[in-house]
């Protein structure tokens, strides 16, 4: 029994890993009329097991998950219907990314958000979904503007940056930020926590960044539509922080203390880092240990 919530922890963290993956549907939505046709693709199923299944479901946004079909890969061939309302109203279509959902009439009752799925090593694999929108509206891409955002993360050396999409259709969008250092200009993927707000006409996404010590960097906000990728007119600049005021010295001297603080930093961190992970491992341990007790008692 000693070995159960060790057991457990393994099976949290495979499970964790599992959900890291993810089939690809590059298009967060697509718009068409009444009598259109429309397909929807799923990149990404080299990630499946040996089965060679794509699963298709279907998700309305007062209903829940329902089953379309099942796609031999190999072949882009319908393996199995399922006991859908319109079953008859999807196929499957062969195109250069890969087998495809399709619907050659499109009909109001089709509105709906898409996802594929497969089976990997353990779990079920998913992707994150393509809504669909049925109107005779046209798609507008969205106004993007990027702000300092108020906030009191400087004061431990922290920035956060606000970015808004605004007056666009569909309403959805993906934000993605880029930064590049003061006297560079090869732009790379900026890495920090994101909180994304969504309110009738706009969408806005907080991303809280790191200040860096040594360096001055400029972000910029970057939101995908299906109109297009949209990029903020201005960038944002976020300096390296001030250090704190230490006793005078030599100018000689700044050099070496400013590594000392690096130093320190890191090495506060790195013990942060720890004393958070061993207090989530013991916490899984503990609740695990629990419900070992709860199923012998």
């Amino acid at each position: 029994m000693l070995f159960l919530p060790a057991a457990a922890l393994c099976c949290l963290c495979s499970a964790l890993v599992a959900m890291a993956a993810q089939l690809i549907q590059e298009d967060l939505t697509l718009t068409r009329r009444v009598d259109g046709d429309v397909s929807f693709s799923c990149r990404g199923t080299d990630q499946c097991d040996n089965s060679n299944y794509v699963y298709w479901r279907q998700k309305k946004d007062t209903e829940t998950f329902e089953a379309i079909l099942r796609i031999d890969k190999s072949s882009c061939t319908i393996n199995r219907r399922a006991d859908h309302p319109q079953k008859d109203d999807f196929s499957v279509v062969n195109k250069t990314n890969g087998c495809e959902l399709e619907i050659q009439t499109v009909k109001l009752l089709h509105s709906a958000t898409y996802y594929c799925y497969c089976t990997g090593d353990t779990y079920p694999i998913f992707g994150s979904g393509t809504k669909l929108f049925v109107t005779g509206e046209q798609v507008v891409k969205p106004v993007v503007s990027v702000y300092p955002a108020a906030s009191r993360s400087h004061l431990e050396g922290n920035s956060s940056l606000l970015c808004v999409a605004s007056a666009m259709f569909p309403p959805l969008v993906r934000f993605s930020w880029n930064r590049r250092k003061e006297n560079e200009e090869e732009w790379l993927p900026a890495e920090g926590e994101q909180l994304e707000l969504r309110q009738l006409g706009r969408t806005a996404a907080i991303l809280l960044v790191d200040g860096d010590a040594l360096y001055t960097y400029k972000y910029r906000c970057s939101v995908q539509h299906e109109g297009g990728t949209v990029e903020a007119q201005t960038e944002q600049e976020v300096p390296a922080p001030a250090a704190s005021c230490p006793p005078e010295r030599e100018p000689a001297d700044l050099p070496a203390l400013q590594q000392t603080d690096l130093s320190f930093q890191s090495q506060c961190r790195v013990k942060l880092l720890c004393v958070l992970y061993t207090v989530l491992i013991v916490k899984s341990l503990v609740y695990c240990c629990g419900l070992s007790l709860l199923m012998i008692l």
